[in-house]
């Protein structure tokens, strides 16, 4: 378990997967900045049997244990990419963006990667404050990127670079002597 202040990464094991698949199957739990999703318990199974030893799918659980959202980390090349999402509940409380910053300090402490990307709508104003408090830069825009209750949007790519990111801001520090 990746321990933070407020939160813990946990990660998801296969007696799980009935709650993701409740999730994964909510609308409201994606909220409108992200598509619409339907997958039966076995297809979840399948995806998760068959994902990477590099992907790294986790529950965002407050401190006594509630489940309040999910982060995963998905490898391309040298780049870790990240995707997320919390219960409507628990949205603007700040376990995102210590979620996000829990999971940079864990893939650059673990991963021989430069870089850690997420993208998000360009409407999503809650996503981009998260990303950015966590350390991302945005980089720019990705036109028509993605299909979304019936119209393609844009979205903008934010990352992160090892040299930006320097040393642990959660995860466990050494001290200097």
């Amino acid at each position: 378990m990746l321990e933070g202040k407020t939160v813990n990464l946990r990660i998801m094991e296969k007696e799980d997967l009935p709650l993701a698949a409740e999730w994964t199957n909510t609308p409201e739990y994606f909220g409108e900045y992200n598509p619409l999703m339907q997958m039966s318990k076995s297809e979840l199974q399948k995806k998760y049997d068959n994902k990477s030893q590099d992907e790294g799918w986790y529950f965002i659980e407050k401190k006594d244990g509630t489940k309040i959202g999910n982060i995963g980390h998905y490898p391309q090349g040298k780049v870790q990419e990240l995707g997320y999402a919390l219960l409507s509940s628990e949205r603007k409380k700040g376990y995102c963006s210590e979620a996000l910053t829990i999971m940079v300090d864990y893939l650059f402490l673990s991963k021989d990667i430069v870089r850690i990307q997420a993208h998000t709508d360009v409407r999503n104003e809650g996503s981009q404050k998260a990303l950015e408090k966590a350390g991302f830069k945005k980089e720019g825009i990705i036109r028509k990127v993605a299909f979304m209750r019936g119209e393609w949007r844009d979205a903008y790519i934010y990352s992160i670079l090892r040299e930006e990111w320097k040393e642990p801001k959660i995860l466990i520090r050494t001290e200097k002597k």
